[in-house]
Protein backbone atom coordinates (compact mmCIF):
# COMPACT_ATOMS: atom_id res chain seq x y z
CA UNK A 1 0.00 0.00 0.00
CA UNK A 2 1.26 3.39 -0.89
CA UNK A 3 1.48 5.84 1.86
CA UNK A 4 2.51 9.72 1.76
CA UNK A 5 3.05 11.41 4.71
CA UNK A 6 3.13 15.40 4.34
CA UNK A 7 5.53 16.51 6.70
CA UNK A 8 6.78 13.84 8.29
CA UNK A 9 10.51 14.20 9.69
CA UNK A 10 8.97 15.85 12.63
CA UNK A 11 7.37 15.09 15.74
CA UNK A 12 4.88 12.81 14.70
CA UNK A 13 6.24 11.00 11.55
CA UNK A 14 9.42 10.19 13.59
CA UNK A 15 7.38 7.86 15.14
CA UNK A 16 4.60 7.17 12.60
CA UNK A 17 6.94 6.77 9.82
CA UNK A 18 8.97 3.65 11.29
CA UNK A 19 5.34 2.35 12.01
CA UNK A 20 4.24 2.13 8.63
CA UNK A 21 7.95 0.60 6.74
CA UNK A 22 7.43 -2.45 9.24
CA UNK A 23 3.56 -2.41 8.72
CA UNK A 24 4.33 -3.41 5.26
CA UNK A 25 3.58 0.34 4.05
CA UNK A 26 5.80 1.43 0.62
CA UNK A 27 6.09 5.45 2.34
CA UNK A 28 6.95 8.54 0.71
CA UNK A 29 8.28 11.31 3.24
CA UNK A 30 7.12 14.74 1.87
CA UNK A 31 9.30 17.22 3.69
CA UNK A 32 10.31 21.00 2.69
CA UNK A 33 14.57 19.74 3.25
CA UNK A 34 16.70 16.83 4.90
CA UNK A 35 15.99 17.13 8.65
CA UNK A 36 17.32 13.96 11.24
CA UNK A 37 13.59 12.44 12.07
CA UNK A 38 13.92 12.91 16.09
CA UNK A 39 14.10 9.29 16.92
CA UNK A 40 16.68 6.59 14.83
CA UNK A 41 14.99 4.03 13.01
CA UNK A 42 16.41 1.04 10.31
CA UNK A 43 13.12 1.15 8.50
CA UNK A 44 13.84 4.88 7.10
CA UNK A 45 16.04 3.08 4.32
CA UNK A 46 13.56 1.91 2.98
CA UNK A 47 11.50 5.44 3.01
CA UNK A 48 11.22 7.51 -0.59
CA UNK A 49 12.09 11.21 0.17
CA UNK A 50 11.04 14.07 -1.78
CA UNK A 51 11.07 17.36 -0.98
CA UNK A 52 8.96 19.63 -2.04
CA UNK A 53 7.94 22.98 -0.26
CA UNK A 54 4.19 23.79 0.32
CA UNK A 55 4.53 27.55 0.73
CA UNK A 56 6.42 27.57 -2.58
CA UNK A 57 5.22 25.42 -5.04
CA UNK A 58 1.94 26.57 -6.71
CA UNK A 59 1.10 22.93 -7.41
CA UNK A 60 1.96 21.44 -4.54
CA UNK A 61 -1.61 19.37 -4.32
CA UNK A 62 -1.29 18.26 -8.11
CA UNK A 63 2.10 17.19 -7.27
CA UNK A 64 0.71 14.66 -4.34
CA UNK A 65 -2.22 13.82 -6.49
CA UNK A 66 0.13 12.82 -9.26
CA UNK A 67 1.90 10.25 -6.83
CA UNK A 68 -1.58 8.37 -6.65
CA UNK A 69 -1.20 7.00 -3.17
CA UNK A 70 -3.64 4.88 -1.49
CA UNK A 71 -3.32 7.07 1.64
CA UNK A 72 -2.27 10.64 2.56
CA UNK A 73 -1.23 11.53 5.95
CA UNK A 74 -1.19 15.57 6.59
CA UNK A 75 0.79 16.43 9.01
CA UNK A 76 1.47 20.34 8.12
CA UNK A 77 -1.91 21.73 6.44
CA UNK A 78 -2.54 25.38 8.00
CA UNK A 79 -5.48 26.83 6.36
CA UNK A 80 -8.46 26.26 4.91
CA UNK A 81 -7.23 26.46 0.93
CA UNK A 82 -4.77 23.99 1.25
CA UNK A 83 -7.20 21.43 2.13
CA UNK A 84 -9.47 22.53 -0.39
CA UNK A 85 -6.75 22.10 -3.02
CA UNK A 86 -5.91 18.78 -1.47
CA UNK A 87 -9.13 17.06 -1.48
CA UNK A 88 -10.32 18.35 -5.00
CA UNK A 89 -6.64 16.72 -6.19
CA UNK A 90 -6.97 13.37 -4.44
CA UNK A 91 -10.42 13.23 -6.21
CA UNK A 92 -10.04 10.27 -9.54
CA UNK A 93 -6.64 8.77 -7.95
CA UNK A 94 -6.03 6.05 -6.11
CA UNK A 95 -6.99 7.25 -2.80
CA UNK A 96 -8.42 5.60 -0.19
CA UNK A 97 -8.14 7.12 2.85
CA UNK A 98 -7.04 11.25 3.81
CA UNK A 99 -6.11 11.45 7.22
CA UNK A 100 -5.90 15.48 8.42
CA UNK A 101 -3.70 16.39 11.45
CA UNK A 102 -6.02 18.90 13.38
CA UNK A 103 -4.97 20.57 16.72
CA UNK A 104 -7.24 20.78 19.98
CA UNK A 105 -6.36 24.53 19.26
CA UNK A 106 -9.71 24.43 17.31
CA UNK A 107 -11.79 24.18 20.43
CA UNK A 108 -11.14 27.27 21.49
CA UNK A 109 -12.90 28.26 25.10
CA UNK A 110 -14.74 24.56 25.96
CA UNK A 111 -18.30 24.50 27.16
CA UNK A 112 -18.36 21.17 28.45
CA UNK A 113 -15.56 18.53 29.90
CA UNK A 114 -14.74 16.38 28.65
CA UNK A 115 -14.36 17.99 25.16
CA UNK A 116 -16.42 15.77 22.05
CA UNK A 117 -13.66 15.70 19.81
CA UNK A 118 -17.08 15.83 17.02
CA UNK A 119 -19.03 18.73 18.48
CA UNK A 120 -19.62 21.45 15.86
CA UNK A 121 -19.66 23.83 18.94
CA UNK A 122 -15.97 24.97 18.74
CA UNK A 123 -14.89 28.53 19.13
CA UNK A 124 -11.28 28.87 18.19
CA UNK A 125 -9.19 31.80 19.42
CA UNK A 126 -7.16 32.95 16.32
CA UNK A 127 -6.09 32.22 12.28
CA UNK A 128 -4.82 28.86 13.59
CA UNK A 129 -7.51 27.29 15.35
CA UNK A 130 -10.21 28.85 12.82
CA UNK A 131 -8.45 27.07 10.18
CA UNK A 132 -8.62 23.98 11.47
CA UNK A 133 -12.18 23.82 12.09
CA UNK A 134 -12.87 25.30 9.18
CA UNK A 135 -11.02 22.46 7.57
CA UNK A 136 -12.50 19.68 9.72
CA UNK A 137 -16.15 21.21 8.95
CA UNK A 138 -15.09 20.84 5.47
CA UNK A 139 -13.71 17.65 5.32
CA UNK A 140 -16.77 16.35 7.41
CA UNK A 141 -19.16 17.66 4.65
CA UNK A 142 -16.55 16.67 1.83
CA UNK A 143 -17.42 13.03 3.37
CA UNK A 144 -21.24 13.57 4.15
CA UNK A 145 -21.75 14.64 0.61
CA UNK A 146 -18.87 13.19 -1.72
CA UNK A 147 -17.67 10.08 0.13
CA UNK A 148 -14.64 11.79 0.38
CA UNK A 149 -12.59 9.59 2.87
CA UNK A 150 -11.09 11.79 5.35
CA UNK A 151 -10.57 11.64 9.16
CA UNK A 152 -9.41 14.38 11.13
CA UNK A 153 -6.80 13.85 14.45
CA UNK A 154 -6.46 16.87 16.99
CA UNK A 155 -3.40 16.19 18.85
CA UNK A 156 -3.07 18.13 22.09
CA UNK A 157 0.44 19.67 23.46
CA UNK A 158 2.67 17.18 21.49
CA UNK A 159 5.89 16.19 23.59
CA UNK A 160 8.81 13.89 23.83
CA UNK A 161 12.62 13.86 23.69
CA UNK A 162 14.51 16.29 21.54
CA UNK A 163 12.29 19.52 21.52
CA UNK A 164 10.57 22.34 23.82
CA UNK A 165 7.71 21.49 25.82
CA UNK A 166 4.84 23.61 27.06
CA UNK A 167 5.70 24.20 30.81
CA UNK A 168 3.66 24.66 34.05
CA UNK A 169 3.36 28.58 32.76
CA UNK A 170 1.91 27.50 29.69
CA UNK A 171 4.52 28.51 27.20
CA UNK A 172 8.25 26.76 26.21
CA UNK A 173 10.76 28.95 28.07
CA UNK A 174 12.14 26.40 29.83
CA UNK A 175 13.38 28.61 32.89
CA UNK A 176 10.90 27.50 34.99
CA UNK A 177 11.92 24.30 35.29
CA UNK A 178 15.49 25.19 35.91
CA UNK A 179 14.03 27.27 39.49
CA UNK A 180 11.46 24.66 40.06
CA UNK A 181 14.60 21.97 39.84
CA UNK A 182 17.10 24.59 42.36
CA UNK A 183 13.58 24.73 45.12
CA UNK A 184 13.41 28.16 44.36
CA UNK A 185 9.80 29.61 44.58
CA UNK A 186 7.42 29.75 41.51
CA UNK A 187 4.43 32.27 41.15
CA UNK A 188 1.42 30.64 38.91
CA UNK A 189 -1.19 32.59 37.45
CA UNK A 190 -4.63 32.83 38.61
CA UNK A 191 -5.16 30.03 41.21
CA UNK A 192 -3.21 27.51 38.77
CA UNK A 193 -6.33 25.35 38.01
CA UNK A 194 -5.92 25.94 34.08
CA UNK A 195 -5.05 22.54 32.21
CA UNK A 196 -2.78 21.72 29.76
CA UNK A 197 -3.43 18.42 27.92
CA UNK A 198 -0.27 17.02 26.74
CA UNK A 199 0.36 13.75 24.69
CA UNK A 200 3.67 12.35 23.61
CA UNK A 201 4.13 12.14 20.17
CA UNK A 202 4.34 8.12 19.99
CA UNK A 203 1.19 8.42 21.05
CA UNK A 204 -0.16 10.93 18.33
CA UNK A 205 1.43 8.39 15.58
CA UNK A 206 -0.67 5.42 17.18
CA UNK A 207 -3.69 7.42 16.81
CA UNK A 208 -2.90 8.16 13.29
CA UNK A 209 -1.47 4.51 12.86
CA UNK A 210 -4.93 3.17 14.33
CA UNK A 211 -7.19 5.13 12.31
CA UNK A 212 -4.96 3.81 8.99
CA UNK A 213 -5.91 -0.08 10.49
CA UNK A 214 -9.36 0.87 11.36
CA UNK A 215 -10.43 2.76 8.15
CA UNK A 216 -14.04 1.99 7.73
CA UNK A 217 -14.60 2.82 11.93
CA UNK A 218 -12.38 6.14 11.31
CA UNK A 219 -13.89 7.56 7.98
CA UNK A 220 -15.83 10.83 8.66
CA UNK A 221 -14.57 11.17 12.33
CA UNK A 222 -12.41 13.50 14.61
CA UNK A 223 -10.32 12.09 17.12
CA UNK A 224 -8.20 13.69 20.24
CA UNK A 225 -4.90 12.39 20.40
CA UNK A 226 -4.21 12.94 24.27
CA UNK A 227 -3.50 11.54 26.87
CA UNK A 228 -5.72 9.38 29.27
CA UNK A 229 -5.41 12.67 32.13
CA UNK A 230 -4.76 16.27 32.09
CA UNK A 231 -2.60 18.60 34.30
CA UNK A 232 -3.61 21.69 36.40
CA UNK A 233 -1.14 24.16 36.12
CA UNK A 234 -0.59 23.52 40.24
CA UNK A 235 -0.61 19.61 39.67
CA UNK A 236 2.16 19.85 36.97
CA UNK A 237 4.17 22.18 38.98
CA UNK A 238 4.10 20.27 42.22
CA UNK A 239 5.02 16.86 39.68
CA UNK A 240 8.09 18.90 38.43
CA UNK A 241 9.14 19.69 42.08
CA UNK A 242 8.58 15.46 43.46
CA UNK A 243 10.30 15.05 40.14
CA UNK A 244 13.66 17.10 40.91
CA UNK A 245 13.45 15.85 44.68
CA UNK A 246 12.16 19.59 45.93
CA UNK A 247 9.62 20.48 48.49
CA UNK A 248 6.64 22.45 46.43
CA UNK A 249 6.65 26.28 46.49
CA UNK A 250 3.97 27.58 44.78
CA UNK A 251 2.53 30.42 45.16
CA UNK A 252 -0.34 32.73 42.91
CA UNK A 253 -0.56 35.59 40.88
CA UNK A 254 -3.83 37.28 39.06
CA UNK A 255 -3.11 37.32 35.10
CA UNK A 256 -2.09 41.54 35.34
CA UNK A 257 0.42 40.75 38.12
CA UNK A 258 1.95 37.48 36.66
CA UNK A 259 2.49 39.24 33.24
CA UNK A 260 4.40 41.88 35.35
CA UNK A 261 6.51 38.53 36.76
CA UNK A 262 7.18 37.17 33.76
CA UNK A 263 8.06 40.36 32.01
CA UNK A 264 8.29 39.01 28.43
CA UNK A 265 5.58 40.12 26.25
CA UNK A 266 5.97 36.88 23.98
CA UNK A 267 6.00 34.42 26.45
CA UNK A 268 2.45 36.12 28.10
CA UNK A 269 1.05 35.50 24.96
CA UNK A 270 2.06 32.18 24.23
CA UNK A 271 0.98 31.10 27.75
CA UNK A 272 -2.73 33.19 27.39
CA UNK A 273 -3.09 31.20 24.29
CA UNK A 274 -2.01 28.35 25.76
CA UNK A 275 -4.58 28.82 28.98
CA UNK A 276 -7.47 30.62 27.87
CA UNK A 277 -8.26 27.33 25.80
CA UNK A 278 -7.80 25.07 29.13
CA UNK A 279 -9.60 21.93 28.73
CA UNK A 280 -10.05 17.98 29.12
CA UNK A 281 -10.53 16.55 25.77
CA UNK A 282 -12.37 13.29 25.49
CA UNK A 283 -10.81 9.99 23.69
CA UNK A 284 -13.38 7.59 24.81
CA UNK A 285 -14.62 7.35 20.60
CA UNK A 286 -10.77 6.68 19.77
CA UNK A 287 -10.71 3.54 22.01
CA UNK A 288 -14.21 2.59 20.85
CA UNK A 289 -13.56 2.59 17.40
CA UNK A 290 -10.01 2.62 16.63
CA UNK A 291 -8.35 1.28 19.77
CA UNK A 292 -6.30 3.93 20.65
CA UNK A 293 -4.46 3.18 24.09
CA UNK A 294 -2.43 5.69 25.27
CA UNK A 295 1.03 4.38 26.14
CA UNK A 296 1.85 7.12 28.28
CA UNK A 297 0.03 9.42 31.05
CA UNK A 298 0.18 13.05 31.05
CA UNK A 299 3.18 12.90 34.02
CA UNK A 300 5.37 10.35 32.24
CA UNK A 301 5.12 12.29 28.85
CA UNK A 302 6.28 15.40 30.68
CA UNK A 303 8.72 13.60 33.12
CA UNK A 304 10.37 11.82 29.53
CA UNK A 305 10.60 15.18 27.83
CA UNK A 306 12.36 16.56 31.15
CA UNK A 307 15.24 14.14 31.22
CA UNK A 308 15.51 14.81 27.33
CA UNK A 309 16.09 18.44 28.80
CA UNK A 310 19.03 17.20 31.18
CA UNK A 311 20.30 14.80 28.79
CA UNK A 312 20.80 17.84 26.10
CA UNK A 313 21.76 20.61 28.20
CA UNK A 314 18.44 22.63 27.55
CA UNK A 315 18.21 23.51 31.48
CA UNK A 316 20.96 23.85 33.88
CA UNK A 317 20.00 23.24 37.60
CA UNK A 318 23.18 24.17 39.37
CA UNK A 319 22.54 27.30 41.90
Amino acid sequence: MKTIVIGGSGHIGSYLIPDLVKAGHQVINISRGKSDPYVEDKAWDKVEQVFMDRDQEDDFAAEIAAMDADIVVDLINFHLEETKEMVEALKGTNLSHYLFCSSIWAHGRTELLAADPNTVKKEALDNYGLNKFHSEQYLKEEYRRNDFPATIIMPGQISGPGWLIISPFGNIDPEVFEKIARGEKIHLPNFGMETLHHVHAADVAQMFFKAITHRNQALGESFHAVAEDSFTLYGYAKAMYEFFGQEADIDFLDWGKWCDYIDDEEQTEQSYYHLARSGFFSIENAKQLIDYQPQYSTRETVEISIKSYLERDVINIEK
